[in-house]
């Protein structure tokens, strides 16, 4: 909390740019990427979902315009989402609600991971994507991301040890400073 982790997503995807240094991606500062060009390469799953008052499948279909229903469905299986929608009486054309709020937390989480499968982008940020969830939906959901990282930069923003078992690389920010770069817990 208070660490600027807001801070930081938004400097990654260029909703604001550093006042001082630079962040570079392959060597080449974000700067001279076209905005939009560098944010299609980003794939976000937040601790609160954004989603629309529309179905289920026009919501996971958000993240790549086209997307065919075999699509939207594999996206939905790779995410653990598939069996919750096959129970709900219209399946993928359940209208969700505003914000979603007709789906739970976790099934809300799961929409959100199988949007990120269906963009497949090279980077992935997840912010908090298991804070709100219980232990049962928080397997469900980490088995999914473990899925979902594979073959991508990730970067994963949590309080919760548990969400970080497959990183590489942790960096603790503490009150908006970073005070430790460390070997993950993944590296043998």
């Amino acid at each position: 909390t208070g660490a600027c982790k807001t801070t930081l997503v938004s400097l990654l995807t260029r909703f604001y740019d550093p006042t001082t240094g630079s962040i570079v991606l392959d060597g080449v500062d974000l700067r001279d990427y076209k905005v939009a060009d560098l944010r299609n390469q980003f794939a976000i799953v937040l601790q609160e979902p954004v989603l629309f008052s529309t179905t289920i499948a026009e919501n996971i279909a958000y993240a790549r315009f086209g997307a065919s229903e075999a699509e939207i469905i594999a996206a939905a299986q790779a995410a653990n989402a598939h069996d919750f929608i096959r129970r709900l009486p219209q399946e993928y054309d359940t209208v969700v609600g505003e914000r979603g709020m007709r789906l739970s937390g976790g099934e809300r989480q799961r929409i959100s991971i199988a949007r990120a499968f269906l963009k497949d982008a090279p980077i992935l940020i997840l912010d908090e994507p298991t804070s709100s969830v219980d232990m049962k939906t928080e397997a469900l959901i980490l088995h999914a991301l473990d899925r979902l990282a594979r073959g991508r930069t990730t970067f994963v923003i949590t309080h919760r040890p548990s969400a970080l078992k497959q990183c590489d690389v942790i960096v603790r920010i503490e009150q908006g400073r970073l005070v430790a770069i460390e070997p993950g817990l993944g590296v043998a």
